[in-house]
């Protein structure tokens, strides 16, 4: 998520009221939007969000099929059909030595709709190698989306933007460049916006969520089926260990991290950088997702009636998932963390399996993926994996 304006509070008269004013008429029933803009009765509608799908409060009982019956829930509220049955037809390009490793530029059929390309990096030697399925960011910044996470051998301009990014989030390393000179083959591809893919505007992006809606679909169910996709895809390749794969991500990356884990039984591991927290946590005045516009690629009308956001990740227990924060980052109120990490140590516990996750806190950082917090992820990866 960007940074952006401040908000005011306006306050509109709406329904009832508008009709009587327009006639003159004084009206007491005045309906407010407040503080951020949320409807003044915001907190009947938090207060009626009582997850009832959760594990522990759901009625089913045993695991595997509440795993089913969650996951499903989930895949209902995307809106975006399974794409199983579309041909990835891969085509690469633009082939060029790193440290260690070999780089391409991959095309695929993620859906019916749309060709993607990104980056594909493969270590020197003999396979199959363990492999990363990299997720890059939203940042507000649309005109790099791979290119975050992967140096750009292709494009002096992208490089350049690039450079600039990862000295402001990522210690100046390119995260998918280190992965490769590690030995993981690396796969990071363009969400619909950026990169080759875009550039999107800022402003651009609420209009283009509604207009998914309006097509009887979602930005956020297209992302998300996407990288479904995307994680058989890099299992299925010769050059990988299909038992090996793990899915890596920052802020929105992150979100998308844990989420294709949860969707996904080709995802062995997850690491998510600064993206989890309760939901009604989370829906607080002054936070970004208020804001809308960036918060539709993560928005799943609906959902929220059944399942918490830590509900959702937690579709992938048994398997070894991590998430790191930094307690200075404003996105993402502590409280929201805290709450988001006891919910899922709880569920990992439940399944005897509390060693298999774990959360960090790093209290002097902010919104970043600094160059100790990769090293931390490097390390469990391959312990892990």
């Amino acid at each position: 998520m960007g940074i952006h304006e401040p908000l005011g509070r306006r306050t509109f008269v709406v329904g009832a009221g508008t009709a009587l004013l327009a006639q003159g008429a004084v009206s007491g029933a005045e309906a407010a939007v407040v503080d951020g803009p949320l409807p003044d009765f915001h907190p009947a509608l938090k207060d009626a969000l009582t997850f009832p799908l959760a594990w522990g409060r759901s009625p089913v009982r045993d695991f595997r099929a509440w795993r089913r019956a969650a996951r499903a829930t989930v895949e209902e509220h995307l809106l975006v059909e399974r794409q199983d049955g579309t041909p990835y037809a891969p085509e690469t390009a633009g082939r060029a030595q790193g440290e260690g490793y070999t780089r391409e530029l991959v095309t695929v059929s993620l859906t019916r709709y749309e060709r993607v390309r990104g980056a594909l990096l493969t270590p020197h030697g003999r396979g199959p190698f363990p492999a990363v399925l990299l997720l890059h960011d939203h940042g507000a910044k649309f005109d790099i989306g791979k290119e975050k996470l992967v140096r750009p051998w292709y494009d002096d301009t992208r490089l350049a933007s690039a450079r600039a990014w990862a000295d402001k989030y990522f210690s100046g390393r390119f995260v998918g460049d280190e992965l490769a000179r590690r030995g993981y083959v690396v796969l990071c591809l363009d969400a619909l916006g950026w990169g080759d893919r875009g550039p999107l505007a800022y402003d651009q992006q609420q209009a283009l969520a509604a207009n998914f809606y309006n097509l009887g679909s979602s930005l956020a169910g297209l992302m998300a089926r996407e990288d479904q996709r995307a994680a058989a895809f890099l299992a299925g390749l010769d050059r990988v260990d299909a038992r090996r794969v793990a899915a890596v991500g920052f802020s929105m990356g992150a979100y998308r991290a844990w989420q294709t884990a949860a969707l996904s039984d080709h995802i062995a591991a997850a690491a998510s950088v600064c993206w989890m927290t309760g939901l009604k946590e989370m829906m607080v005045p002054g936070n970004n997702t208020l804001r809308g516009q960036s918060a539709y690629y993560m928005l799943h009308p609906g959902l929220a009636r059944h399942l918490d956001i830590p509900d959702v990740a937690s579709i992938a227990a048994p398997r070894p998932m991590l998430f790191l924060d930094g307690g200075l980052d404003t996105l993402f109120p502590a409280e929201g963390v805290r709450v988001a990490y006891d919910k899922l140590r709880a569920v990992w516990r439940s399944r005897h399996a509390e060693e298999r996750i774990r959360v960090k806190t790093w209290p002097e950082l902010g919104h970043v993926f600094t160059r100790e917090m990769q090293d931390a992820v490097f390390s469990w990866l391959d312990d892990v994996l």
